[in-house]
């Protein structure tokens, strides 16, 4: 029997992390086991590279701003387990999660030992106790993101109200494909027949294989540029973005996002539009006050988070190549002629020497590499960067105290992977230091 919260998140992390096989069987098997829950439940499901928490992050608050009952399922989690699985913004219970995995324990081990099944790994099994646990609580909507991919993700049993893809771009290439029209692929795999499909703004060449499925299905598609759009405001903004948004019914000026950089207004875009055919499909006024008033209010964790004001200090998952290339494109608009200094680390997984280059392109620029504590993290001694300017400091904490400590940065950014974002936000809150 499973007793405690903590045994219930060791029990989900001994499970395996992927599948023998690519496939949705496992996940079919378990939820037929327990009545089918996501038949029940209004889904948005959302795919994409980058920028699938943010989207989610505006989409929740503009669905709340109309009263409704909002579930959310996402990764990876911040600082808690339980923040993957939320109403409304709150976290799953530890009683609640407790339960559920006790209460599913036995059906998954019933399956484990189905030699056409090979057991569920860790991932599917939770995207399964978060469909139950929605369909208990009676939501209005579940906002639904995949985890990795789409055509195979656990996440694809569903038949959704809309589908979305955010962006396309070069990440878990070993799994995805090594091509951009390959991993565009993939991401397609949750289109759906005759269910609207909204995309954010990807290249040509991904969007082209995105197209041919949405044709082939009979979905109606919303692309961004085309049959809605999203333009950066001209005005000034201390801290966020403001910018106008453009479709067949409305065009929206002076909208405010508090999150920061020129994708977060493509994220919210995107957002507005998903909500826009949602409120189209349960005949809900589109309302542009609340659409206004709900974008002030979103909020999403490290991402351009500033968790001090002197120095100014700020923390950006910018965990894979294309989100350091948004990040660049954000500092070099933002910030040039200030003097920064970058903390950052990274997953041995990922374009580790093609993230640092790029980071080295924001003149004006200390950029610190350090360590973390976590499986796969990057690893100083596997890298040449002799040739580099750059410095490094294996010890993260030693690395950040110090940067405190020198008063001649305008911003201190600590970036990379989200696990090591996240150990950084945790010590800011932990310690005296300032969390604003």
């Amino acid at each position: 029997m499973i007793e405690n919260e903590i045994e219930a998140v060791n029990w989900i992390h001994n499970r395996k992390k992927y599948g023998p096989k690519p496939g949705l069987m496992r996940v079919e098997a378990l939820l037929d086991l327990i009545g089918n829950p996501h038949s029940d439940l209004e889904i948005i499901h959302i795919a994409g590279t980058n920028g699938k928490g943010s989207t989610v992050s505006y989409l929740r608050s503009l669905l709340m701003e109309e009263g409704l009952k909002v579930a959310t399922f996402t990764s990876p989690y911040v600082e808690m387990f339980n923040e993957r699985i939320a109403i409304n913004g709150k976290f799953i219970s530890d009683s609640d999660l407790t339960r559920l995995v006790d209460k599913l324990k036995p059906l998954v081990e019933e399956i484990d030992e189905n030699p056409k099944t090979e057991g569920i790994p860790e991932f599917e099994f939770l995207t399964v106790l978060a469909l139950e646990y929605f369909k208990e609580q009676k939501v209005d909507v579940v906002i639904l993101e995949v985890g990795l991919g789409g055509l195979y993700d656990s996440t694809n049993v569903v038949n959704p109200l809309i589908t979305s893809i955010t962006t396309i771009g070069m990440d878990h290439m070993d799994i995805l494909g090594n091509t951009i029209e390959e991993i565009a692929y993939q991401k397609a795999g949750i289109i759906k027949n005759n269910i609207p499909l909204v995309t954010g703004n990807i290249d040509h060449s991904a969007l082209k294989v995105i197209e041919d499925k949405a044709r082939q299905l009979n979905a109606p598609i919303y692309r961004s540029g085309q049959e809605y759009k999203v333009l950066k405001s001209s005005s000034k903004e201390e801290w966020g973005e403001s910018f106008y948004f453009e479709n067949e019914e409305a065009t929206i000026v002076d909208l405010h996002t508090p999150l920061q950089g020129r994708h977060q207004i493509d994220n919210a875009g995107l957002a507005i539009e998903v909500f826009y055919l949602y409120c189209q499909v349960k005949n809900i006024n589109f309302n542009i006050k609340k659409v206004r008033s709900s974008l002030k209010k979103t909020y999403w964790p490290a991402r351009m988070e500033k968790v001090m004001e002197n120095p100014l200090v700020v923390l950006d998952g910018a965990h894979n190549m294309p989100a350091v290339k948004s990040l660049v494109e954000n500092l070099q608009s933002r910030y040039a002629n200030k003097k920064i200094a970058i903390l950052f680390s990274a997953l041995e997984s990922k374009s580790i020497d093609l993230m640092i280059q790029e980071l080295l392109n924001i003149d004006n620029t200390d950029l610190i590499v350090t360590g973390f504590e976590f499986p796969r993290s990057l690893e100083i001694s596997k890298h040449d960067f002799s040739n580099l300017n750059l410095s490094f400091e294996p010890n993260w904490e030693i690395a950040l105290e110090e940067l405190l400590k020198n008063d001649k940065y305008d911003l201190v950014l600590v970036t990379g992977s989200l696990y090591f974002v996240s150990l950084v936000r945790i010590y800011f809150k932990r310690s005296s230091q300032s969390m604003i």
